[in-house]
Formats: structure tokens, sequence, C-alpha cells
């Protein structure tokens, strides 16, 4: 092992590891330097006498061992939360034996005494409870409904869903008897470049975007007429591909005259309400208004703004919000509205007895040009992209163009960013996916300017991150729904189960070994069941081809034959007919997902609508309209539309209905 496999060895930055076709990789040295820096940031890794880290999960144990130490010497130990002692002791052998504590994020302080001396080491402790949360009702077995919000077509809206529609889509999933609505990540895009619309490549995953705000329910909105955008709101409305530049420009006005008036004339509860905003969110929200001002001053990317304002700390956004108030306020405002209007549909859903009310989706990464990562340099990977090596989907390997979790980044920040991020996503959901859960333990790393081929995996601190979920998971009641499509190591899906994590089956890839499709009974009871995702083929654009018709005239590998296809097809009718359903038709697999134990089935608009064409098709920018249909039926005639209340009727029989009593749709 030459020095700089000895040195990733270290950093927990895999040298070599097996592809999806088995073949071993040898990452170049070049590559692996690149990669073990970025980690690093060139520290040598150190010597302690406890981890960085340790994790106490309530009522399974509570040692924490003492690395490279005289077990005839003596180790004295404390626990501490804030400024106050906990608890404090002395170690007997080679391990800590902590007490009893309640679950909570604690400083753990070590001193070993030996005849060389005194050795001193801090760690983080993370004090977990045994699991997530697992629902309310741990008998019930629930659906939603899938929407693309900005996909929603309604009278009012202004061409792209919002918050009041989505409002609107909590009451049609009590009337369906559907337990809540699952959505398309909410995160904070870039309102002024309204071509960059893919929401799992984030601007922030802490705040919102401001499309889905609803201008006209703002308070202060002095009206569409004091706009002079009627006739163009109109246009928007009739679109069938959401016109993003149209609708960033006209929701950007009515918010600066919302704001406007709010300054002028907002009531004295509005203004103690933004406050109290203000307040929760503290320097992170600072610090995403200032950069939302700064980019807009500079016109470029962080890292070529003027030295001074690369990095945001506490001194320079001080001066910032004395010479630029008004504008960061503007942007505080805007979120506070947005957060505001979002709180509106969770409170509507708890009125109305649902059981998860908002299932909202969190990013595997952000842009690396995005205020995630000008605020948190130190705790995200700024210089290396996320992606995934080759497999039989993608024989080239992925890259995301997005920027993860630094392992030793999170463990100086004490897993901060990483609970904010959580926090944010749990606020008003009763239920989150975290997108490619496999991050939480090891990341496919590229750097930039580099190919796939050149990327390795990273190991992340799997246990701390699982602990932080369980702490916020239960502090918030949110269910925790893993994404674990892909390559998956040995033992992973085991673990995140034991810690609670549900897992996310697609049916489209519930296969045996023989490419059979697999029964109901065999799908999973902690676990999400969907026909597919939004990268993948509606139901009716998979059984014509229609996906892969799409993809060859764009000149993308479609990934099977049409006789691979045509034989899947009917694997899946076989499946159905097994389970006694005679038709190849979407309510049939609905029944067929009803059928399972998994506690949530989802079922896509898309797909109860009929429609051929699936949200996003991946590997494709502009080459194809992605994140940009609209639906073709308007949200008002959505509870009279045949195909969604056919399955509805389809959920509530096999005892899936959303609250106490079944709904009828009638």
């Amino acid at each position: 092992m030459n020095d700089i496999c000895h040195l990733a060895a270290q950093w927990g930055v895999a040298a070599e590891y097996f592809d999806a076709f088995g073949n071993l990789r040898v990452v170049e040295d070049d590559a692996l330097a690149r990669i073990v820096d970025a980690i690093s940031g060139g520290r040598r890794p150190p010597h302690r006498l406890i981890p960085a880290t340790v994790v106490i999960r309530r009522n399974r144990h509570n040692r924490v061992e003492i690395a490279n130490h005289d077990p005839e010497g003596r180790v004295h130990w404390e626990i501490r939360s804030d400024d106050e002692s906990v608890a404090r002791g002395v170690a007997e052998g080679l391990a800590i034996v902590l007490p009893d504590i309640p679950v909570g994020s604690y400083q753990l302080r070590a001193r070993a005494s030996t005849s060389a001396g005194e050795q001193d080491d801090t760690a983080t402790l993370l004090v977990a409870p045994e699991t997530t949360f697992q629902g309310r009702d741990p008998q019930a077995r629930l659906w939603a409904l899938a929407v693309q919000l900005y996909g929603i077509r309604s009278g009012r809206n202004w061409g792209h869903g919002d918050f009041t529609d989505l409002a609107d889509l909590v009451a049609l999933a009590a009337q369906l008897g559907a337990a809540g609505i699952a959505l398309n990540p909410l995160h904070a895009l870039y309102d002024d470049h309204p071509e960059q619309v893919s929401p799992y490549s984030p601007n922030s995953r802490l705040f919102l975007n401001p499309l889905y705000i609803d201008i006209a329910a703002i308070p202060e909105f002095p009206g569409l007429a004091a706009t002079g955008l009627a006739a163009d709101i109109e246009q928007l409305r009739n679109q069938d591909l959401v016109d993003y530049t149209g609708v960033s420009a006209a929701k950007l006005r009515g918010l600066r005259l919302a704001y406007e008036r709010f300054c002028q004339q907002g009531s004295e509860d509005r203004r103690a309400r933004f406050a109290a905003f203000r307040r929760d969110w503290q320097q992170w929200l600072s610090r995403f208004a200032g950069f939302e001002y700064l980019r807009r001053r500079f016109r470029a990317v962080w890292w070529q703004w003027p030295q001074e304002w690369r990095r945001p700390d506490a001194a320079r956004m001080h001066d910032l919000a004395n010479k630029a108030g008004d504008e960061l306020e503007f942007f505080a405002f805007v979120q506070w509205v947005a957060d505001s209007q979002l709180a509106e549909c969770r409170h509507k859903a708890r009125a109305l007895g649902l059981p998860i009310g908002l299932y909202t989706d969190v990013a595997v990464g952000v842009e690396a040009g995005g205020a995630d990562a000008w605020s948190e340099q130190e705790a995200i990977l700024n210089s290396l992209s996320v992606g995934a090596p080759p497999d039989q989907l993608n024989t080239a390997g992925q890259n995301w163009g997005l920027s993860g979790f630094s392992p030793s980044g999170l463990e100086q920040r004490r897993f901060e960013p990483f609970r904010q991020m959580l926090r944010a996503a749990m606020r008003h959901a009763g239920a989150i996916r975290l997108d490619h859960v496999l991050g939480l333990r090891r990341l496919f790393v590229i750097p930039h300017g580099m190919t796939p081929q050149n990327g390795t995996y990273v190991q992340l601190p799997f246990e701390a991150l699982l602990a932080v979920v369980a702490q916020e998971s239960m502090a918030h009641e949110c269910i925790v729904i893993g994404e674990d499509l892909g390559t998956v190591p040995e033992g992973f899906r085991e673990t995140i189960a034991d810690w609670g994590l549900w897992s996310y089956l697609v049916m489209l890839f519930e296969r045996r070994a023989d490419g059979s499709f697999k029964s109901p009974g065999e799908y999973k009871r902690n676990a999400l069941a969907s026909f597919n995702t939004h990268d993948l083929p509606t139901f009716a654009g998979w059984v014509s081809g229609h996906d892969q018709q799409v993809r060859r005239a764009l000149g993308i590998d479609p990934g099977e034959t049409d006789e691979e296809r045509k034989d899947a097809v009917e694997r899946l009718r076989a499946a159905l007919a097994g389970d006694g359903m005679a038709t190849l038709a979407f309510p049939a697999v609905a029944k067929f997902l009803a059928a399972t134990p998994s506690r949530i089935v989802v079922l896509s608009l898309e797909d109860a609508l009929s429609l051929i064409d699936q949200p996003n098709l991946p590997g494709t920018v502009d080459e194809h309209p992605n994140w940009r249909r609209r639906l073709p039926v308007g949200l008002e005639d959505l509870s009279r539309h045949p195909g969604l209340r056919a399955l509805a009727d389809i959920m509530v029989a096999a005892g899936r209905a959303g609250g106490a009593r079944e709904v009828s749709v009638d």
C-alpha cells in the first residue's frame, strides 16, 4: 500500500471498490489525493483517546471504548451540556461506562493519566432514542397521493402550483381517504435563474422556494391590479408547461409590493410574528438572506466574489446588515411568508385528522454555488461532486453536480448543519423521504473536472447520522423513509431498519432473481410502496414503451431492448393475474400494492390521470421538459375525476383509509 492509499484509508476514502458488474475498480492516485485533501483539509489524522463522536442508544449500550490506553492507568471523564456538568466518573479498564442520561447532544471529556503524562480529548456525545418515530398507530396501513406541486393547474394560481393549492390538495386527500400528500422537494432554488428548475439541485435545503407562495394570500399584497400583470398571469395559467421565467418575474413583483406595504402598514401582530421567525432561524436566516443579496450584487459564483465576502463570518454579516438591512429583510420576509403558508397546510392536515399530512422530500446534496455551500464551507465538500459508479442503467456512471456533507466537517460542527437540514424538512411534515439514503453511510464522490470513472466512495459517520435522524424524528413526530435504491452495501438495509427508517419499495424493481415480480406478501411492512418514482416511466408510459421511444429519439440508451420490455410487461401481467386481477391496468396495480403489508402506499397523480410522460427524464437537462409539465386536469375537477375516485375506492376497500373512519368519495 502506497502513502496516499494509507492516508485515504485513515480518512475513510476507498482506494478501490467493486462496481455493480462485480469489477474491481482501482482509483488513480491523482484523483484519490484530491478527494483525501478535500476531506482532510490537509490535516493529518488525529490520534485520539476516544472517538470524535460517541453514540449511545437508549436501552442498547452505554460503553465507550478507550483507544491506545494503558489498562493500569486512570481515565477521568465528564459529560457536559452547554456549561453544566451532567455526570462524571473514572473509567474501569479500557471502557467508560456512562450513566442513563436523557436523549440529547452533549460533550464528553476524557483525561487519561499515565506514567508518560496526560492526554485530553473532547467528543460529541449523541444520546439517541432506540428508534425513529413509527407513527401514532402502529397497525395502520395508509396511502398517500404523490403530487408534483409546481405542475398543479388551478383557476387562481399564477401558472405554478402554490401553497394554497397544497391546502386544497390536503382537503382532497381527506375526502379521498388518503393519509396525506407526497411532495417533490420544496427547497429554495434560484428565483432569478428560472432555467435552473430541478428541485433536487437546491440552492438551500433549509429554506423554501418562493415560487410556491400564493402572492394573493399575503395580507399586505395590494391586489393583482397593482402589479399591472393581470394579462400576463392569465396567459401563464393557460400554459401546458410551467413558464418559469414568467412566473418568477410576476411573483417577485408581487412579493416586492407586499413587502413594501408590510414595511409601511404591517400590523403589530404580523411584525411580532416576523420577528419571532427571524429569532427562530437566527444565523441560518441571516446568512441565507445575505447570500441572496450578495449573489445578485456580484453576479458570479461565491468563490469568485471579492475576497471579503467569500466566507460569511459574523463580523462581515453584521457589517452587511448595516449596509443592506432593507434588502436582507426582504429575503427574510419572503421566507417567513413561505413558511407561514406551508404551516397553514400542516394545520389544515391536522384539523382534518390526516395521519401523515405532508410527506416531503429531502435532496441528497446542494449546488456547490448555492447558499448552503457558502454558509457551511467546512461541512460541505464543495470541490467534489456526488454521483454514482457505473451500473447497468448508466454504464458511464453518474455525476449529479451536487455537493454532499463532509464527514470530518460534520464532526467538527457537531452535526449541526445536518440537524438543521432535518429540522427544516420535518418542521411541517408528518413524514420525510431521504433521497439516496445510502449517503448516510457512504457517498460516491468525483473531483471537479473529472469523470465518474475517477470517483470513489467516502465513508460518513453512519451511526452518528442515524442517531441525529432518530433524535429529530422523535422530537418532530415525523416518520423517516430512506430511498434505498441502487447498489446497496451489505447489511445497510438491516441497519437502517434497526434504527426505524422505513424502506422505499418500487414495484418496477421488486422482482425475483428470475425477473418475475414479487407477490404482495413479499413486501416489507415498515416500508413505503409505489409503482414508480418521478425518475421512472408512468404506468401508461412503461406499458406502451413510450419512455423507450423518447430516450431513443434523444440519443439516450433506454437500458433495455423492446423484447426485454415486452417480457417485463408480460411478467407484470402474470403477477397481477396471479393475485386475481385479470386486466393489465393501473387500478389493478393499485389493488396489488394495496394488498401488501407495507404501511404506506403512494400513488402518483400522473398514474391516476393515465398520463404517458414522466416528470423527469434522467440524463437530460434542456433536451426534455423536466419538472415543467402541468397537469391536464384542474385542481377544481380532481375530486370528480373517475380515475382518481376509482383508486381511492380501491385503497379504502383494502383498509387503507387515512382517518379513523372510512371516507366515502361519493
